[in-house]
């Protein structure tokens, strides 16, 4: 028997490609996007994706990355299928990022077409140092008050970009909804820099899908579910989301800024059933001057750092559903949930949120996390003995792109090592308590204590310096520094921190420098950060 015919009857290689396609066909008229005063039907969203793709396909070759640098536009949500539809990877980047670390990924990547919206036009600078980009795409966005792209010297119009492949010729040339293989590269995130450089994170079209299909599971989306863009497009494909809205036939409501009124206004106005995001957009829309009560559900899934138990009953009071899951870059964003036991009913609110404030256990397209120790063999299930979480499964990255060692570093003895200790409770959901890197988690978003030491470093008046975290009620964490000034030199804590901005992202910037005339350290030269982190020195108004 001919196996290519066995395998073509019952093996269709699985792409979050397959997730429009179907909706665009099923629910042509029903609402995709709104944005503003924009909206799409399914029929509109799939023609977008194809127009733009067809555009992508004319200036790219199969396989070349593309980059977009925007917030929460459509075009980005868009770019989400139209880049793989037109056989590139997409590298949807932070576009908090400054024009350095935007350069750092460009030139990693090997990025040939990048688009970007047009109020961070001027972040790119100088983009002969981006060797390998060809064409930059300008995205014009009236929300931002921007109608019209082409405003800056050199980039292309959006409209005008797509224009040039909607030709009949163009039109009869079929698109790659269906692929080849299902482990090829569908796209590459870019890691907080943890190690004091980014890291490329390659996502496949088959990790992409089982996540938004464990997705559309775990958010309870359907026809009627309306998602609120308050997650990061940029950050983990936002939690593979793109996909599990899409696939599910709900709507999107894309949002440009994160802010409590616009927030409130949406869910009032658009009936909005879930979002994504921080503790720090959890107490954004707690503690905006427009919270209510709600009537109907609304459903909230947090991660990016452990929520409070004060805040997931804060929400819970208002009515909002709380749902808590653990995830890294590297693993497709979410990869362990907090499922809700019947039980905790049963509790009162500070104890149930307590239970729901762990990491919890696998979510239904994952494998069951490990806690171990450093030679591999899990910890007591006591809820007290200390491990690293290590993760396995369909929704681990490929690798690190063009970077075998760390590849082979995270996976050794065939597991992803998360570099995050926690515990393993007797109910077999695990919890946090620390982090084995000294990362910085403010508002959602990883700030790496080394990448921040470096811009500090750079100043010719310093001579040594640590960053570590302090608690802020408002983003969770924030960074402090420590610095030792170089004898004979005199620099002040204004001059330091606008330093470090001309060299890394604003919310990377610490929030206040300490002069200290050496640092505690180790036998071994290291600096021994608990002691710096407990110290109570948090001015009374520190750096905004």
């Amino acid at each position: 028997m001919n196996s290519s015919a066995i395998r073509s009857a019952n093996y269709t290689p699985l792409t979050p490609l397959s997730f429009l396609r179907r909706s665009g066909s099923v629910f042509p008229d029903r609402a995709a996007i709104i944005y503003g005063e924009r909206r799409w039907t399914y029929a509109e969203f799939l023609d977008d994706a194809e127009r733009m793709a067809r555009g992508i396909r004319l200036a790219i070759a199969p396989g070349d990355r593309v980059a977009f640098i925007a917030p929460n536009i459509p075009e980005l949500l868009i770019a989400h299928f139209a880049v793989a539809l037109a056989g590139g990877v997409l590298v949807a980047i932070n576009s908090r990022l400054s024009t350095p670390e935007l350069r750092q990924i460009l030139n990693h990547s090997g990025a040939s077409l990048v688009f970007v919206d047009a109020e961070l036009v001027p972040r790119l600078g100088d983009l002969n140092a981006a060797s390998a980009v060809k064409t930059v795409v300008e995205v014009a966005d009236a929300e931002f008050g921007v109608a019209a792209s082409g405003l800056a010297l050199g980039q292309i119009p959006l409209a005008e970009f797509v224009s040039r492949a909607d030709t009949p010729d163009q039109r009869a040339i079929a698109l790659g909804w269906e692929i080849d293989d299902e482990l090829a590269p569908y796209s590459i995130n870019y890691t907080s820099g943890t190690t004091g450089a980014p890291k490329g994170v390659m996502y496949s079209h088959r990790g992409a899908y089982l996540n938004a299909m464990g997705e559309i599971f775990h958010n309870g989306f359907d026809g009627a579910s309306v998602y609120l863009w308050t997650l990061p497009l940029f950050h983990c494909n936002g939690w593979c989301t793109p996909w599990a809205v899409t696939g599910a036939g709900a709507t999107h409501v894309c949002l440009r800024a994160v802010r409590g009124d616009r927030i409130w206004g949406a869910i009032e106005e658009y009936g909005v059933t879930n979002l994504c995001g921080s503790p720090t957009v959890c107490s954004v829309i707690a503690n905006a001057p427009e919270a209510r009560v709600l009537e109907s559900g609304l459903r909230i899934t947090t991660a990016g750092a452990p929520p409070s138990p004060t805040m997931i009953a804060e929400l819970e009071s208002l009515g909002v559903d709380v749902v808590h899951v653990y995830g890294l870059t590297e693993v497709y964003g979410p990869f362990t949930i907090n499922e809700h036991q019947d039980r905790w009913d049963e509790l009162g609110p500070e104890e149930r949120a307590q239970l729901k404030a762990r990491q919890g256990v696998a979510m239904i397209q994952a494998e069951a996390p490990r806690v171990v120790d450093e030679q591999m063999v899990d910890v007591p299930a006591d809820g007290e003995t200390l491990g690293e979480v290590i993760l396995r499964g369909n929704n681990v990255m490929l690798g690190y792109f063009d970077d075998e060692a760390a590849t082979a570093e995270a996976f050794r003895g065939g597991w992803y090592h998360s570099g995050d200790l926690g515990v393993m409770h007797p109910d077999g959901y695990i919890e946090l308590k620390d982090r084995a890197k000294d990362i910085i988690i403010s508002g959602g978003e990883n700030i790496s204590t080394i990448e921040v030491e470096n811009a500090m470093l750079s100043h010719p008046a310093v001579l040594d310096a640590a960053v570590v975290s302090y608690p802020s009620e408002r983003w969770g964490e924030r960074p402090k520094a420590y610095v030792v000034v170089r004898e004979g030199h005199a620099v002040t804590e204004a001059a330091l921190l606008e330093h470090a901005r001309d060299h890394i992202a604003r919310f990377k910037v610490p929030d206040y420098v300490v002069f200290r005339e050496d640092l505690p350290r180790t036998a071994t030269g290291k600096v021994t950060k608990a002691v710096l982190r407990a110290l109570d020195d948090i001015p009374v108004q520190p750096q905004p």
